[in-house]
Formats: C-alpha cells, sequence, structure tokens
C-alpha cells in the first residue's frame, strides 16, 4: 500500500512538474512563470555572447564567463527534466521510445544544441554563432493554439498558394539566369576579372533581382548599365509577385472564415460579434480567429 502511494505521489510530481516545464495556460501561475523565466535566461544568455565580442568589455569577461555559466546550467537542468517527463508527452509509449521522439524532434534538438554551442568553444573557434540558435527555443513559448496560430496560418496560405509560389520562384530564377548571361555578354571583355564567365554574373543578378546591388559588382558599359536598368525593374516587379500572392491568401482565408460563420450564425449574432470586434480594435475575421484560439486553450 505505502509502495502504491508513494508511486502515485512519484507520478503526480512529475505530471505536475511535466506541466510548469510545458507552454502553461493562463490560470497556471507557475508555469507563466517558468515560461517568463526561462525567456528573460535566453535574453540573457543572448545578450552576453553579444557583450563577449566588444573588446572593450573584457575586463569584464569573468562576470560575463559567470553569467553564461549560470544560464547553461539552467539550460541543463530545464532538458533533463524535459528527458524525464517526455514519457507524458508521448503517451501511451513506453519511456525509452519517447526520448527518443523527443532527443529526435526539432525542439529536442534545438535543446541540445543549445548546450552543446557552450562546450563547442572548448574543441573549435568561430562556433559563436551557432549559440544564436537559442533564440528558436523562445518559439516554444508562444501561447497560442497548433491549430490557430499565426505559424499555422502563414503555414496553411502558403500551402494553399505553393503552385503560384513555385511559379514566382521560377520565374525570378529565369530572369536572374537571363540577367548572369546579358550581363557577361556585354561586360566580360571589358571587365574580364569581374565577370570571368555566365556564372558570375549569377551574384550581381540575386543582389540586383532581390535588392538594389552592393557595388562591388556592376556594369561599365552602355549595354550593360541598360540591361541593369531592365533587370532592377524587373526584379522590383517580380520580387513583389509572392508578396501579392501571399496576401491574396490571407484576405481569401479570413473571408472563408467570415462566410463560414455567416452560415452558421444569425444576423444579430453577427451584429454583437461585430461591437465586441470593434471594442477590442479588431475587425470581425480578427475577433474570430481571437475567439477560436481562446476556445481551443
Amino acid at each position: 500500500m505505502g509502495k502504491n502511494r508513494c508511486t502515485m505521489n512519484k507520478q503526480e510530481h512529475k505530471k505536475r512538474v511535466f506541466d510548469i516545464i510545458q507552454i502553461g495556460t493562463r490560470i497556471d501561475v507557475p508555469s507563466r512563470l517558468f515560461d517568463f523565466f526561462i525567456v528573460c535566461v535566453i535574453l540573457t544568455s543572448i545578450t552576453v555572447t553579444f557583450l563577449r565580442t566588444f573588446d572593450s568589455l573584457q575586463s569584464y569577461s569573468g562576470l560575463l564567463n559567470g553569467i553564461e555559466l549560470a544560464t547553461i546550467v539552467i539550460f541543463i537542468v530545464e532538458y533533463l527534466l524535459r528527458l524525464w517527463t517526455c514519457d507524458l508527452l508521448y503517451p501511451g509509449e513506453k519511456w525509452i521510445v519517447s526520448m527518443r521522439k523527443f532527443l529526435c524532434s526539432f525542439y529536442g534538438i534545438v535543446d541540445l544544441l543549445t548546450i552543446i554551442s557552450y562546450f563547442a568553444p572548448l574543441y573549435s573557434n568561430g562556433i559563436v554563432a551557432l549559440r544564436m540558435i537559442r533564440v528558436i527555443r523562445i518559439m516554444r513559448l508562444f501561447q497560442v493554439n497548433k491549430t490557430f496560430d499565426a505559424f499555422s496560418i502563414v503555414a496553411g496560405v502558403v500551402m494553399e498558394k505553393r503552385k503560384q509560389l513555385l511559379s514566382s520562384i521560377c520565374m525570378i530564377a529565369m530572369i536572374m539566369l537571363a540577367a548572369s548571361l546579358c550581363m557577361y555578354g556585354f561586360e566580360h571583355d571589358v571587365q574580364p576579372d569581374v565577370f570571368e564567365n555566365a556564372f558570375s554574373g549569377i551574384w550581381w543578378a540575386m543582389s540586383t533581382v532581390l535588392t538594389v546591388g552592393y557595388g562591388d559588382i556592376y556594369p561599365i558599359t552602355v549595354g550593360g548599365k541598360i540591361v541593369a536598368i531592365i533587370i532592377a525593374l524587373l526584379g522590383v516587379c517580380v520580387v513583389a509577385i509572392p508578396t501579392g500572392v501571399i496576401s491574396a491568401g490571407f484576405v481569401e482565408y479570413y473571408a472563408r472564415i467570415r462566410n463560414e460563420a455567416k452560415e452558421v450564425l444569425s444576423d444579430d449574432t453577427m451584429g454583437i460579434l461585430a461591437q465586441k470586434a470593434k471594442k477590442k480594435n479588431m475587425s470581425v475575421n480578427e475577433y474570430l480567429l481571437y475567439l477560436m484560439c481562446r476556445e481551443e486553450k
């Protein structure tokens, strides 16, 4: 009897730890405080990484090292707690199977790289950039439902418009290829060291089509300048196509939600929704999404 009670208490403690370290709800104060604490630790760790790059702050290296060590200890403890409670993350699976799934999951890999990035400088140099992966861990703390969160909406719109987006990407690739060939034809004879071959124009084409160029490679012939003007204008138009496609997808998505709401709600109810949305400075579509997210929570 005592053994069963001890086992039950252990499971209850484990479940409570799991609830705290996972994304919390508004009513679970300890879980919300833990989320806030982890965000502060992540931001502190990133700030220390930035400060360590300043030569003028080398006199504070001892303090910075101490803060970084404290943050990595917190990350390690959190990681071990997630390993301990991973069987609750995958109900019905054995602990060893759940652990393997967690280790191979996206956030499991991110958590592990966060810890490894601290020890990596002991064996190699230039690994500081790896520490910035800690920013990704903040994504776990978004307090929105998986079905209706902003990332899912964006992903859904992109999937719906994937054919149009693929077409626009192909157009950009063809313009870049044509631009590199044209620029090679005009500029190779006068700038053989800059435009050595057709592939040399890819960097110029990409920087011109996607931005306005960086000034490291530029045409000096009349024909090259004319081509550059045309490519710059085409680049602005073509790059704007994916933005328009995604914007249209969002409009269609919100319109579909509103039409579905009209089918199941009366005009009076829609009027009440409009009034409440106005009080919150939201559109009806945004308010409907807000209600769905809150309901799922």
